[in-house]
């Protein structure tokens, strides 16, 4: 089976972290085709044998990017579509109808309750959204929150599958050098009390709260792995609070956590060697659709506190003991974080919510609703009085009557989100 996946870019995140180590174990023979530009995760995906190709997609009023990308895929000869991120689902859908691909399965990251990919849900989204996922023959969630969230949206229940993401479990392991070598690295006293939180600096994950928290506890330091738009300002809150020298803005790519200078032999954030150096791990994104830096940081047996984790949530307790939900607050975030303290260092056992999430178990359920997605299609193919079209009226449409909703006349001028 040939398959082309189509994202937005591949910018260090969640959901391209995971297209890549879904591409590793797919038994299919996959390509890779990013809208706007390759981000650094590109490198990656080629080195592990996996081509990629670039739209060059300017913005989201880029005329020529639809026509270009169905051409594209007609040429490559795909079985099968599978988009990512919001504004590759939407063109994509419709690339892949135009190209006369009917096999067509997109996956839904990061769908929350008021905002996609950090966007706010307006109306005009909504709209856009739901005129190509009829173009689709299967949508995937990351988690039953998410498959909730998108019947309320109206996508029938017969088009949802559910594959949670998953993670390499080992390569998370609690290890004891690695922990000495970043906090000397960092000039870190080797006894200090270290919190720590990996994801985009930007406004809906909430690090401000993290970062007030941590500067009422005195000598607790604060390793925070990200980049994004709110970086300055958490810079210049550590330093308004006294707590600039306790405040570590890694970014993304920071050499204290590089993989290399931990010992693993790779270029890149090790965020391994990051979770090995801290002694909590703090989550305080209220809206989140999985919730993979959770696991890793359990998978190292770390305490975690968190906003939101679907992948934990979702469980019975005794699945994930380490793990606790607080509030948005800074109060109890501190109150928290200072009962952890006083339980002393120490590690916990890695707990069974890790194992039960594993990446080989996503791609398995992965490439099985690709099966189904092929086999409904050449099934219409053969006989299509027999089996039924995919829901909704645009679905049904020949490949050549699709067109793409104008986003000019949405009541949201400008409904794609950057990503």
């Amino acid at each position: 089976m040939k398959v082309l996946h189509v994202i937005t870019d591949l910018d260090v995140g969640g959901a391209e972290q995971q297209l890549r180590l879904l591409l590793r174990r797919l038994p299919a023979h996959c390509e890779v085709l990013t809208l706007t530009g390759p981000g650094p995760l590109a490198e990656g995906i080629e080195a592990d044998g996996t081509p990629v190709l670039h739209l060059g997609m300017t913005d989201n009023r880029d005329l020529t990017a639809l026509p270009r990308l169905a051409g594209l895929i007609r040429d490559g000869g795909y079985d099968l579509v599978h988009t990512h991120l919001y504004r590759a689902c939407v063109y994509g859908r419709v690339a892949a109808r135009l190209a006369g691909v009917r096999a067509v399965v997109a996956t839904e990251h990061s769908l929350g309750d008021a905002v996609i990919e950090g966007r706010r849900l307006t109306r005009g989204v909504r709209t856009l959204y739901r005129a190509t996922e009829r173009l689709g023959t299967a949508t995937v969630a990351v988690s039953d929150t998410v498959a909730a969230r998108l019947r309320r949206w109206g996508v029938p229940e017969q088009r949802i599958h559910v594959v949670p993401n998953g993670i390499e479990a080992h390569r998370f392991g609690f290890d004891p050098a690695a922990r000495a070598l970043v906090r000397t690295r960092l000039g870190l006293p080797l006894d200090a009390f270290v919190v720590g939180g990996v994801g985009r600096l930007v406004p809906g994950k909430r690090f401000d709260v993290l970062v007030r928290a941590v500067t009422q506890l005195p000598g607790v330091h604060l390793l925070l792995a990200g980049a994004g738009p709110e970086r300055e300002m958490l810079r210049r809150m550590a330093e308004q609070f006294g707590s600039g020298d306790r405040i570590h803005l890694l970014g993304e790519r920071d050499g204290a956590v590089d993989t290399a200078a931990a010992g693993r032999g790779a270029a890149g954030p090790d965020i391994p060697g990051l979770l090995s150096a801290i002694d909590v791990f703090v989550s305080p994104s209220p809206d989140e659709a999985f919730g993979l830096a959770v696991l890793e940081a359990l998978a190292s047996g770390l305490h975690v506190l968190y906003g939101s984790c679907p992948a934990v949530d979702e469980l019975p307790a005794d699945q994930a003991p380490g793990a606790r939900r607080f509030g948005l607050n800074v109060h109890e975030l501190g109150t928290a974080l200072r009962d952890l303290r006083r339980q002393g260092p120490g590690r916990l056992q890695v707990p069974p919510v890790v194992r039960r999430y594993d990446i080989t178990r996503s791609a398995e359920a992965l490439m099985s609703v690709y099966e189904q997605a092929v086999a409904a299609t050449s099934a219409r193919r053969s006989n299509p009085a027999v089996v039924p079209p995919p829901q909704g009226r645009a679905a049904a449409l020949p490949a050549a009557s699709v067109s793409l909703p104008d986003p000019s006349r949405s009541p949201d001028p400008s409904p794609l989100p950057n990503r």
